[in-house]
């Protein structure tokens, strides 16, 4: 018998990438999902173009599977995707959660509603020790989005490193930004075939977040 087939909810950043790294001790993860803007233009969790994501997929030698939404049709286009998914024989779905109860509830719910099974290989692990874990993996990320309200501009492009940890401790950051605080673009991983070399062209401000606006570079 083969490892089932499983699929990865994929942000682009450090917690999507460590859960698909742990799921694949136990499961043939054949592919990513990314829920985009109803346009297409941008990923609703990290504001990053779809070009981005799809080339860090073929870093990975994986499909990319895309949903477009609004926030009020996000839950039918996400099953939609899932649905693909289980008519394709996938069986497991990963999700890159800590310690958020109320969308875990929910991925596993829709995904029970679609006929498959939610994953979370991070669930309740301390946050500090996953960062560690991912930079110790070799792991490099850079911050493309922050909460406003808690970080400044100067942050975005930052690199991810050990260094941050006390910083984020000062300001009473999670570690992992799992209340939202900032999330990542992972760059280069032992999984990446290529470093993901992409160029900076400016910031946005958007719903309350600083987003970095990266594009793909030669």
């Amino acid at each position: 018998m083969g490892k089932p087939r499983a699929a990865v909810s994929w942000s682009g950043g450090k917690d999507s990438y460590l859960a698909l790294n742990r799921a694949r001790q136990q499961f043939d993860v054949a592919a990513l999902i990314t829920m985009f803007t109803q346009d297409g233009t941008r990923s609703r969790s990290h504001g990053l173009r779809p070009e981005v994501l799809q080339r860090q997929a073929a870093l990975l030698d994986m499909e990319l599977l895309q949903g477009c939404g609004s926030w009020q049709s996000y839950e039918t286009a996400f099953k939609t995707l899932l649905c693909e998914l289980r008519d394709r024989r996938f069986s497991h779905v990963v999700f890159g959660d800590i310690f958020l109860d109320d969308h875990k509830h929910w991925v596993e719910r829709v995904c029970s509603e679609s006929g498959l099974i939610a994953v979370e290989p991070l669930w309740e692990q301390p946050t500090s020790q996953l960062l560690l874990e991912f930079l110790n993996l070799g792991g490099e990320a850079r911050i493309v989005a922050i909460k406003a309200a808690v970080l400044g501009e100067s942050w975005l492009g930052r690199p991810l490193g050990p260094d941050l940890l006390k910083e984020f401790e000062k300001r009473g950051i999670d570690p992992c930004g799992e209340y939202g605080e900032y999330h990542t673009l992972v760059t280069s991983s032992p999984l990446f075939t290529a470093r993901l070399n992409i160029s900076d062209i400016g910031h946005q401000l958007h719903d309350g977040y600083w987003m970095l606006d990266v594009v793909l570079a030669s």
